[in-house]
């Protein structure tokens, strides 16, 4: 099951002067063991089956897969690209 690493945000910085939106998209991770097929819900989980001497998991066994999701943003003509994602 993925978690959230990060949530969708908008804020206002101030960057050369001027006053930006920063768009910060929602970021889903899912961890999977892919010897056992298990799913983690968290980094620490995962790390704590590698560091666990009672299972043969090793940090090879681990994917990491991201998912980030954009939300669509209207451009036209008099749109300010003043936007920075990250």
């Amino acid at each position: 099951m993925p978690f959230v690493e990060q949530e969708e945000s908008f804020k206002d910085e101030i960057i050369e002067g001027k006053t930006i939106k920063v768009y910060k998209p929602r970021v889903e991770v899912t961890l999977k063991n892919l010897e056992t097929g298990q799913e983690y819900i968290s980094d620490a989980e995962a790390l704590a089956d590698v560091q666990n001497p009672n299972t043969a998991t090793k940090p090879e066994h681990i994917s990491r897969s991201v998912h980030v999701k954009v939300i669509s943003l209207p451009l036209g003509a008099l749109t300010n690209l003043g936007w920075l994602v990250q």
